[in-house]
């Protein structure tokens, strides 16, 4: 039937401080890496409509080398619960490319979203970058050109549109390239033009005679306060994340030190930068999930604030993330794929649209962050769906095994998408609280959740 990927343990948290280095020990709860259910790579976050979405690769179960078939989406509207979209695209959009669904961005303009990812090219043997379209940040993505945009053997592109409405298109490792992307997003004119890769641009690298610079891969361009930045992996193979700024989009450029530095059980690092909602985020992404490492990683995010002089401070890996920007309504139509965190379950496709979370087990629990209860609910409904005899979904305050405010039974329904509602009272939920969903009953899969409600 259906195989789990692997099962994250309640005892999750020392799990991590094993895993990585002491900046993590002494956390109580863990809420990065931000997504538990499949190791993710590369984040690109884009703002769009008062949320965050979060496009990133997908590193394969039990990998090791970057095997990685498809990219995937999440998007947040308070920075600790993020909801999945599943894949909108993946190597299959692109008919002429045979592998290598690496690290891409997304950027919006004239209505549509353009995903500029880059992957081998099966005419060619080399990595090329490609570029999908879509109406929706969600998706689905379809191939904006059938052949590439551009082609030279390098990765990892980043876009970015300037205020007097160019854009241009930034990719490179070992060097460092762009282009003047035209207004259809799609075409560029005046050539791909590489940039100087000098000491003064892009900082020193000892003990590497053909590699002068610290640049390595992953640049992350963006404009603050008529400062151009550009932030990047340093240094393979033990990456950093090092910027340089600039006074115009293509230089000169001059290193300005160390983000991130080295730490975790990943040798790659991977950097996004956005404001959302008056607050700065950084996203990176670690070996910190079990059986993490270089090639099984995950996305995490800090909250920072520039200095005074628009320097960026250093930012070290933490356990707990960014905090909460906002709160949770529990009296709308909640996705149950919209986690903070969670222990063993998986999402999956859903016969009724979106995702749903299935795979789930006795004990498996999901975490949501900052629930407005407001006065007080007074019942629940959820969404499910069984091909077993079902279980038991326990609403718990606080922590997996807190106070229980509630539990519906969930009945057979003679399939994994032949989905029924079920209803049952709850008390003791009231104000701001963190809510626990915990699933309880015998041996083997219990059931599916699709969404959930309360009233």
């Amino acid at each position: 039937m259906r195989a789990r990927w692997r099962r994250i343990a309640a005892s999750l948290v020392a799990s991590v401080c094993v895993l990585v280095t002491p900046a993590f020990a002494g956390t109580a709860r863990a809420d990065n890496p931000i997504v538990q259910t499949v190791y993710t790579a590369d984040p690109a976050p884009l703002v769009h409509n008062g949320r965050v979405y979060l496009y990133t690769g997908h590193d394969e179960d039990n990998s090791t080398w970057f095997t990685m078939k498809e990219w995937r989406v999440y998007s947040s509207a308070d920075m600790v619960n993020w909801t999945d979209h599943g894949s909108p695209m993946s190597l299959a959009t692109f008919s002429w490319a045979s592998a290598d669904a690496w690290a891409g961005q997304v950027i919006s303009r004239n209505g549509k979203f353009y995903w500029y990812v880059p992957v081998k090219n099966r005419a060619t043997g080399r990595m090329a970058i490609g570029v999908g379209v879509s109406s929706s940040p969600t998706g689905p993505f379809t191939d904006a050109l059938g052949r590439p945009l551009a082609e030279n053997g390098e990765i990892d592109p980043s876009v970015f549109i300037d205020d007097n409405g160019q854009a241009y298109l930034y990719w490179g490792n070992p060097n460092l390239w762009y282009v003047r992307l035209n207004s259809d997003m799609i075409s560029y004119s005046g050539g791909v033009n590489q940039i100087p890769l000098t000491t003064a641009g892009f900082g020193t690298r000892t003990g590497d005679a053909s590699r002068p610079t610290l640049y390595e891969e992953g640049p992350w361009v963006f404009k603050r306060n008529g400062l151009y930045y550009n932030v990047f992996a340093a240094k393979c193979c033990s990456e950093f994340i090092g910027y340089s700024t600039a006074p115009g989009p293509t230089g000169p450029w001059t290193y300005r030190g160390t983000i991130m530095p080295t730490q975790g059980s990943s040798f790659t690092n991977h950097a996004g930068i956005i404001d959302f909602n008056g607050g700065s985020y950084f996203f990176y992404h670690n070996g910190a999930l079990p059986g993490g490492g270089g090639f099984t990683r995950s996305v995490a995010v800090e909250k920072f604030t520039y200095n005074a002089d628009g320097t960026i401070p250093t930012i070290n890996m933490t356990t707990s993330g960014a905090p909460q920007n906002g709160t949770l309504n529990p009296y709308v139509r909640q996705e149950a794929e919209t986690i903070a965190w969670s222990s063993g379950v998986e999402t999956e496709p859903s016969s009724e649209g979106g995702m749903n979370v299935g795979y789930i087990e006795n004990g498996d629990y999901i975490k949501v962050k900052g629930v407005a209860f407001g006065n007080g609910a007074g019942s629940f409904t959820a969404r499910v769906a069984s091909a077993t005899s079902g279980g038991r979904l326990e609403l718990r305050s606080g922590s997996p095994t807190g106070t229980l405010a509630g539990t519906c039974t969930v009945p057979g329904t003679g399939g994994w998408q032949a989905w029924t509602s079920v209803s049952c009272p709850v008390s003791g939920l009231t104000g701001n609280r963190d809510l626990y969903l915990r699933f309880t009953g015998g041996s083997g899969y219990l059931f599916n959740l699709n969404w959930w409600q309360f009233s």
